[in-house]
């Protein structure tokens, strides 16, 4: 494995790139502001602002709180832009606009009205990760799949338009990335044979610009047969029905709803697929390109420049979607623009992102053994495949029957819940799951708007471990390994913060908000809010004062038996059983707290 050094801070990267929307850039290069929900375009989750400190967090006390009148899982965090705090709910997806200047008076509501029949079509709960700001607007991502781009003074529309079908099981949990004059967005689905795209629509007036698919033919993909590059070779023609049984790509999955990340000097926008359907690998035979795969794609055009898949012909559920963090590091004595992934599969990756060679893959939880590690040879012919245990491969052992003791869980070592990169220690602040399952596959026939699963699943903790089902974990990306670790009774479905402070945040699904050292993982504070937390941590400065935020509302796939008051253990895609626990620690709620140290 190479060596890496970070030297750069992230700060630098999301201030350069002129063509890039320069109101946005402004406003997140600014501490005091916390104005996307990545923090910045490369999505390190990282804050300048150092009011806060490891002497001093342990004061921490609540500074107002604000009840979101909304059940259910609470994903995301607010925006804060100006005076203006902008928070957001899950399912009916409300956005309010609070004024910080006058004790967070409402300046406006906006509630859509949408057809509840969306709700049971979402995979895993109803959540959403929040909206974004850019050239005066919000836009809000829809359960619906209608994005809409309100007025940011007065919560009026502006445009709105339809980005897919609930009825054929398109829906979404995501947030969308404002880049330039275009707003990227994603769609979710992949449990009802939805085929993933990403698209672009004009940020002043909806229009759709592009729009690219996971998975068909190059028109449908945006790929250019000799110049998008997986490994540093041509894709080929069709790539993305090449490697499928006649037209099965057509509910192929591959849904996009994650992260994304942007480079401004390339001019590259970052994101990974889904799961390919169904979940029963014997139905789809082959690769299944592109599911479970990195795409860096034109921001302007959405042509595909290169990809890099990561689970071929996936057996596990082990979605591709979670967060593509960048930074700039030596490699080798030579300074490249990198790109480092967590992905549910229970691998570190960090690939170069002008290019997608591949220069580390590791496992970043001992627990993982559906794979000996990933072919770092290039010469070899299964360069950048990850070596299947036979044991536990779904596919080898066959339809019908129960593979057992697989780790990662289909959730993964980690799901969605964000990482922090920060450049104080040039560590990864990193969100796990200890979990375990079995699986067993059986066929499914796919009917539009119907679950199309194909898989029964039950999830546990790690054997062998700490006996919890999380632990929260500082990467080192010089070594490839753990440099610490903090065991947790439940996964850690939090987004984490890192800041200037060399303070580290994150929240547990019991409700605990905590604070600890960014060098030694030693816990410096703790408090319990009203309810689990799956929110992310966001820090802002308002009137010379920082304060940290964290929205509670257990939920998500590991809190749907609790949100929606599912008993069957193998319920919720697996989760019911494995936190059936959770009930015990936490209830059902809705609220922003905030945090401030004392006068």
């Amino acid at each position: 494995m190479k060596k890496l050094l970070a030297l750069t801070s992230g700060v630098a990267l999301c201030a350069s790139g002129a063509l890039a929307n320069e109101g946005l850039q402004d406003l997140m290069s600014d501490p005091g502001t916390w104005a996307i929900q990545m923090g910045n375009y490369a999505n390190h989750r990282y804050s300048e602002l150092d009011q806060i400190n490891a002497e001093n967090v342990g004061d921490l006390k609540v500074a107002w709180t604000f009840s979101t009148g909304v059940l259910r899982g609470h994903e995301g965090s607010p925006l804060v832009v100006g005076d203006t705090m902008y928070l957001h709910t899950p399912f009916p997806n409300i956005v309010y606009a609070l004024d910080l200047a006058n004790d967070g008076r409402i300046k406006w509501k906006y509630e859509p009205k949408q057809d509840t029949s969306v709700i049971p079509v979402m995979c895993c709960d109803t959540v959403n990760r929040g909206v974004a700001y850019a050239d005066g607007k919000i836009i809000l991502h829809q359960a619906d799949t209608t994005v809409v781009a309100l007025d940011s003074e007065t919560g009026e529309v502006i445009w709105s338009v339809k980005n897919g079908d609930p009825s054929r099981g398109e829906t979404n949990t995501a947030t969308v990335l404002p880049v330039k004059d275009k707003v990227i967005v994603g769609i979710s689905g992949g449990e009802f044979g939805v085929r993933g795209s990403v698209t672009a629509y004009n940020l002043e007036t909806g229009e759709r610009e592009w729009r690219a698919y996971s998975m068909g033919p190059d028109s449908d993909t945006l790929m250019d047969p000799e110049n998008t590059t997986h490994l540093g070779k041509p894709v080929g023609a069709d790539s993305g029905t090449a490697t499928w049984e006649g037209d099965q790509w057509k509910i192929g999955g591959g849904t996009t709803w994650g992260w994304y990340s942007y480079d401004p000097d390339l001019n590259l926008v970052y994101y990974g697929s889904g799961n390919p359907s169904t979940w029963n690998p014997a139905q789809r035979p082959g690769d299944n390109r592109w599911s479970m795969t990195i795409f860096a794609r034109d921001a302007d055009t959405g042509m595909a420049k290169w990809v890099y898949q990561m689970t071929p012909h996936d057996e596990w559920d082990f979605d591709g979607i979670n967060e593509m963090i960048l930074t700039e590091q030596e490699v080798d004595g030579e300074m490249r623009k990198l790109l480092t992934h967590f992905d549910r599969n229970g691998l570190a990756y960090t690939l170069d992102r002008t290019n997608g060679e591949l220069l580390v893959a590791e496992k970043y939880d001992p627990a993982v053994n559906w794979t000996t590690g990933v072919d770092m040879d290039p010469a070899s012919d299964t360069y950048g495949r990850p070596a299947v245990v036979a044991e536990y491969s779904t596919e080898q052992n066959g339809e019908d029957v129960n593979s057992t003791g697989i780790c990662p869980a289909a959730l993964g070592s980690k799901d969605q819940q964000p990482a922090s990169y920060s450049p104080k220690t040039n560590l990864f602040y990193v969100p796990t799951n200890h979990v375990c399952m079995d699986y067993e596959p059986f066929r499914v026939s796919y009917t539009a708007g119907q679950p199309y699963v194909g898989a029964t699943l039950a999830m546990y903790p790690a054997p062998d471990s700490h006996g919890g089902m999380g632990n929260f974990i500082a990467w080192d990306g010089v070594e490839g390994e753990i440099k610490w670790s903090i065991p947790e009774q439940f996964s850690v479905w939090s987004g984490a913060l890192s800041t200037a402070g060399d303070v580290v945040f994150y929240g547990t699904l019991e409700g605990y908000l905590k604070a600890v050292s960014a060098d030694t993982g030693d816990e410096l504070f703790r408090f319990k809010t009203p309810s689990g937390i799956i929110g992310n941590v966001m820090t802002y400065e308002h009137d010379g004062k920082q304060y940290v935020g964290i929205l509670s509302g257990v939920g998500g796939w590991a809190g749907i038996g609790l949100a929606a008051g599912l008993t069957n253990p193998n319920d919720g895609l697996g989760a019911v059983g494995g936190y059936a626990a959770l009930s015990d620690y936490t209830a059902l709620g809705g609220q922003l707290t905030v945090f401030e140290l004392p006068d």
